[in-house]
């Protein structure tokens, strides 16, 4: 299976110069990607995983998936050499003293499992740090493997193998940015380095598409959840952290693992905006303040809209909310819609939203026909 779209190269190519001092990320190559409003599916807080490697000589693959940014220490050395914060490969070697160099088709791979299965939008792979030693092109293929699959059984000859990414230079000490344009559910990764080389990150941005069948025989469970395909559409403030940290799974463990907007000076109020997994009929609300202590929204309220066109309805008045606490309302009545609002006032945050529930007949029956269509 091939792709059926090419994607432009990548922003950055060469490389960076060698560590001077001071700020290493001062002469980083970064750039804005517009496919960063979709959710990271190769986030381990969704249960994503590195789960092989061909070679792992230098830094661990693991590293990749790491949430935040790479850090480079000049002092840090080991027995095998630079310890990197990344998945670094040994040089690769010809085959004799006449043909010293690796061949074209030489290269390394890393097998990533998505924390929850998608349409992949874009890929970053940054190679922050590997100034001089990081591979020259990448590419990218993605499989849709049911269950959980070994590593042995994805790299088997039956398993097809879709380019997400076609084999592309790339640049030192930078973030090198792929749009995907792949109609495929995708639930595992092959990331290919050529020949050889260091990446530090990885970042695969996405929409969910979740199993209808999972769903249909849990009944009720979180139709907001990003696990289960509910998406941040938009909020009004994103200062100190993003918005869809409020649908990510799990109780949030620190202030910055949920949404916090900046202070208000006017009489305004902050909120943020869902599509729900399908159209559902919602039966119980969650709004979560943990750790935010003095910075929590003073109130709250959740709206229902069936539709993209249709109304808002308010289905939880503005309510009182208390700092670092879980908070639970159950409906007087079940809340049928395909998008969901949470206001705040006046400004403030909260670390999660959880809206119960299940999902209508023709929820359920256009989710499986996506899903279908998706490959899945």
């Amino acid at each position: 299976m091939t792709a059926q779209h090419q994607n432009p190269p990548a922003r950055f190519t060469g490389d960076a110069n060698p560590y001077g001092g001071g700020d290493p990320y001062a002469d980083h190559r970064s750039a804005d990607f517009p496919f960063t409003q979709y959710a990271n599916l190769a986030d381990r807080q969704l249960g994503a995983g590195v789960v092989a490697a061909n070679d792992e000589f230098f830094a661990q693959r693991e590293n990749l998936l790491l949430p935040e940014r790479a850090e480079f220490d000049p002092e840090h050395f080991g027995h095998k050499g630079k310890i990197m914060d990344g998945w670094e490969t040994r040089r690769r070697r010809g085959a004799s003293a006449e043909h010293p160099w690796p061949t074209a088709d030489d290269h390394d791979w890393a097998l990533v499992r998505l924390g929850a299965p998608g349409v992949v939008r874009g890929i970053v792979i940054d190679t922050a740090h590997f100034r001089g030693n990081y591979p020259q092109a990448v590419s990218v293929e993605g499989a849709s493997v049911p269950g959980s699959p070994s590593p042995e059984e994805l790299l088997a000859d039956d398993v097809k193998w879709t380019t997400l990414v076609p084999r592309t230079a790339v640049g030192g000490h930078a973030a090198n940015g792929f749009a995907v344009d792949v109609e495929q559910r995708i639930t595992h990764l092959r990331v290919n380095q050529h020949p050889d080389g260091g990446i530090a990150r990885l970042r695969v941005y996405g929409e969910v598409v979740p199993d209808p069948q999972w769903l249909s025989v849990l009944g009720t469970f979180d139709v907001v959840a990003l696990e289960n395909g509910g998406q941040v559409e938009d909020a009004s403030n994103l200062f100190y952290s993003p918005a869809t940290n409020t649908i990510q799974p799990g109780r949030s463990r620190k202030m910055d693992d949920g949404w916090e907007t900046r202070r208000r000076r006017d009489q305004g109020n902050d909120w943020i905006r869902y599509r729900l997994v399908a159209r559902s009929e919602i039966r119980a609300v969650e709004i979560d303040t943990a750790y935010l202590k003095g910075n929590s929204a003073g109130w709250a309220a959740v709206s229902v809209r069936d539709g993209v066109d249709g109304e808002w309805v308010e289905v939880l008045p503005r309510t009182r909310l208390q700092p670092d606490t879980n908070h639970r309302f159950v409906l007087t009545g079940p809340a049928v819609g395909t998008h969901a609002r949470v206001d705040i006032f006046p400004d403030g945050g909260i670390s999660r939203l959880r809206l119960f529930g299940s999902l209508t007949g023709d929820g359920a029956t256009g989710l499986s026909a996506r899903h279908q269509e998706l490959g899945g």
